[in-house]
């Protein structure tokens, strides 16, 4: 089935109602494509929520180091050496933690709680992190790890056999690589840009392009809000071949503009190499404990132009297709 977004109207889908868009996002399709590049980066700033992550470092001043002496020398004469020790040893121990725990915290809402019991989780699943998120999974191993999985990501059917982002015909060029080095990544859930934010127009152009596909094609596509994430604009399959939460196709961070979606193990290849994006760290098979996400999820990056922007509709309509085997077009 092969569909366009060429001439779509804007009404509302019912199931648009309990997400609340504000109106800029979906009736606005006559943005300003001329505005200054600087002032369009500034507005980037202020929109981006995500916080850069904090190296560790202790300050102290005079009154704090006569205080820290002081202290050291009570501990040595009213508790003795071995509990002074122990002091000694769990105070970088301590700030070590609040350190990372602020650097939590400043990723932002995500699918798991901003609050201690969410980040005890993210300590326990960084055990199993993968080591290395710019190599593929196996297309054999992928597959048989999803079939016996009923986790994001998992499938319920054995179609869609090979990917469709390598060259298939001149009319269809191979996905270029991505110019500049990779944004700073960091965090599990959420997992968040540092960098490289991209343009807030690209972002809100992006938006309006998954919400008209689902008003166009009620039948086959919803928008709501992310099943995965608790949060930002996700596209659904109503009837997806492969189960992820509730047919999850793709969602959007609105913090820096990145995305998360499922995608072939042939097409996370080659959206690797090319340098789009990087799988998420939890994307592994587990051998212990099964894993919240497939070895298939993977983070694509945010679009910084309209160029880009073009690529990461490919990567969305590849999505698609490994989802629900719908041929959509996107650009």
């Amino acid at each position: 089935m092969s569909m366009t977004l060429a001439s779509i109207t804007t009404k509302t889908s019912p199931l648009l109602a309990p997400y609340a868009f504000p109106p800029s996002l979906i009736d606005d399709d006559h943005d300003d494509d001329d505005g200054d590049d600087k002032e369009e980066d500034a507005q980037n700033l202020l929109f981006c929520n995500v916080h850069p992550q904090k190296p560790i470092s202790i300050t102290l001043s005079g009154p704090h180091i006569f205080l820290l002496s002081a202290t050291l020398l009570l501990s040595l004469r009213l508790l003795g050496p071995h509990p002074t020790e122990c002091i000694l040893l769990l105070t970088p121990l301590l700030v070590l933690l609040r350190n990372d725990y602020e650097n939590f915290l400043n990723l932002g809402p995500g699918g798991t709680p901003s609050s201690m019991y969410g980040y005890l989780q993210i300590t326990w699943w960084r055990l199993w992190a993968l080591r290395d998120p710019f190599t593929a999974p196996s297309p054999s191993s992928s597959s048989s790890s999803s079939s016996s999985s009923t986790t994001i990501g998992s499938s319920s059917s054995s179609s869609s056999s090979s990917g469709i982002l390598r060259q298939l015909s001149p009319q269809q060029p191979d996905l270029p690589y991505r110019s500049g080095p990779r944004p700073i990544v960091a965090g599990i859930a959420p997992q968040r840009q540092l960098d490289q934010h991209g343009s807030r127009h690209s972002y809100k152009t992006l938006r309006r392009a998954m919400v008209k596909l689902a008003t166009t094609n009620p039948l086959l596509f919803g928008t709501e809000r992310s099943c995965v994430e608790k949060h930002g604009l996700a596209l659904f399959a109503k009837h997806a071949l492969r189960t992820n939460c509730q047919g999850e196709i793709v969602h959007v961070h609105e913090s820096d503009h990145s995305m998360h979606m499922c995608l072939h193990p042939e097409d996370i290849e080659v959206v690797l190499a090319r340098g789009w994006g990087q799988r998420h760290p939890l994307a592994r098979r587990g051998w212990l404990l099964r894993m919240p996400v497939s070895q298939n999820f993977v983070m694509v990056y945010a679009p910084r132009n309209q160029h880009e922007l073009q690529i990461v509709y490919r990567i969305i309509e590849a999505a698609i297709w490994y989802t629900s085997e719908e041929r959509v077009s996107l650009s």
